[in-house]
Formats: structure tokens, C-alpha cells, sequence
């Protein structure tokens, strides 16, 4: 892609994303062929957007998907209730993860770090919602890399609990339920998709730290990673008091509201 379809193509999503909107349909000549094309993209609608990175959302990459990252945005990571949220496809949409939130900077260097030094950077695990949205019409539809620009559908994150001694208990899989006032929303068995939310941790830690972000030289204090759901995406309802129960980790409660 040239510079020009880059900042087109953001330009799009931007735009989009300002107006919760979700018809972007990208014209040929705009839509990543890779990955390192669809960060490109990525990167570019977070400089127009001017906002600092409250969070990141990611996986472990495959040969398919070398990198499976995007930025969460400060101002859209939420820890009070009620919760705006834009509906995408007219629902509420949310993944149940388990996330760490950073208790020290993990800043660039060359060689890589440990395992061991990453757990000890950990300051909380928490009990997390992330808030699902793409500004595709449907993002089953489009490309992987279409997606990757577009923040992997991300439109935020609610920050639930802190989980004691998390890295001690099991974290692999458990069952999720969604219970309201007025009976059980949802009730799902729960697997983490990588095996173990701390496998995306490790890798997108030396990701950034390796430089390779655009503009990013680590992982912050305070910044929280989230690491894939336990039960892929949950339709939930608006203006009801939910009370979302992790196994036995932990129970987070939130109530919905659309978002304006």
C-alpha cells in the first residue's frame, strides 16, 4: 500500500469510529494485504485520534496471523458502572477475559524478557469485559488484516475485580454465566483460547519492547492487557443490572447503557 491508501483507509475507520458507525466497506485499493500493512493502518487511526493507550488487546500469533494485537484507548476503558456501549448489528456485544494490569513499565530493550520478568511487571489480574464492536457491517466478512486495522473490533473495555493470587489458581478454563434480576442471561463453558491468559501476556510484552509498534517503546504501569475471551462474543442486555460469575474466580458487576 502507499502512504495515500494508508491514511485513506484510516481516514475511513477513523471517521467511523468518531460516529460508532459500522459501514465501512474498504475499495480494493485500500484494504491490507498483510499484517504489517494492517498495523500500518491501525497505528495511523491512533495518531488521528491523538488519545493514549489505556490497554491492549491481543493474542498469540499464528503463521496465519503473525500478529494479533490493537491498542485500547484511555477515554474507552471504563471501571465505573453504568457502562456506555455502542450496539454493533443492533446488540450489546461483550467477550468475558481475564486481563493483567501492569504494576511496572516493561520498556524497550533489546534482549528479550524473561518469562519471570513479566510476571513479576504484573501488578493485578482482573476480571474484564471487552466491549465488542467493528466498524465493518459484518466483521465475519472482511479480511483478517481488514480487521487488524480496524482494532480487532475493539470499541473498549470494562475493568472488573482484581482476582488474589490468580497465577496460582486455574485460569485455562471455567464456566461463565451472565445472571440479571430477572433470571440467567448466558451460561457457557469457558476455555481460554490460548491455553492460559498469561501466552498473549508473554508475547505481545516483547512485542512492543522489541519496537515492534510503531511510536510504542513497552508496556506502561497502569496499562491493562486483556488476553481473548473464555467464550467467544455475548449478546447482553441494556439497562440491566448484570452480575457476570468467572468459576470461582470471581463475579463482576456492571449495568449497561447506550451509548450516545
Amino acid at each position: 500500500m502507499t502512504p495515500q491508501s494508508t491514511a485513506a483507509a484510516a481516514q475511513l475507520l477513523f471517521d467511523a469510529r468518531k460516529a460508532h458507525r459500522q459501514d465501512v466497506k474498504l475499495s480494493d485499493a485500500l484494504v491490507p494485504r498483510d499484517s504489517a500493512e494492517a498495523l500500518a493502518i491501525q497505528q495511523r487511526v491512533g495518531t488521528i485520534l491523538g488519545l493514549p493507550i489505556g490497554a491492549w488487546k491481543c493474542s498469540v500469533p499464528t503463521a496465519e496471523k503473525p500478529s494479533i494485537l490493537a491498542p485500547i484507548f484511555a477515554p474507552t476503558v471504563r471501571r465505573d458502572s453504568p457502562c456506555p456501549i455502542a450496539l454493533y448489528r443492533g446488540a450489546a456485544r461483550v467477550e468475558p477475559e481475564v486481563a493483567f494490569e501492569m504494576g511496572k513499565d516493561l520498556p524497550a530493550r533489546r534482549r528479550p524478557y524473561s518469562d519471570g520478568e513479566i510476571r513479576s511487571a504484573i501488578g493485578e489480574t482482573r476480571l474484564v469485559l471487552e466491549l465488542i464492536g467493528a466498524r465493518y457491517p459484518d466483521q465475519t466478512a472482511v479480511s483478517f488484516p481488514e480487521l487488524l486495522a480496524d482494532g480487532i473490533a475493539n470499541q473498549g473495555l470494562f475493568v472488573g475485580p482484581a482476582v488474589a493470587a490468580a497465577l496460582d489458581k486455574p485460569l485455562e478454563a471455567f464456566a461463565i454465566t451472565v445472571d440479571s434480576p430477572q433470571g440467567r442471561v448466558v451460561a457457557r463453558d469457558g476455555k481460554h483460547p490460548d491455553g492460559h491468559p498469561l501466552r498473549p501476556l508473554l508475547w505481545l510484552a516483547n512485542f512492543l519492547a522489541s519496537g515492534g509498534y510503531a511510536g510504542v517503546d513497552g508496556l506502561k504501569a497502569g496499562q491493562v492487557v486483556t488476553t481473548g475471551s473464555y467464550c467467544g462474543v455475548l449478546e447482553v442486555p441494556l439497562d440491566t443490572k448484570l452480575s457476570v460469575l468467572y468459576g470461582e474466580l470471581g463475579t463482576l458487576a456492571v449495568e449497561f447503557t447506550l451509548k450516545t
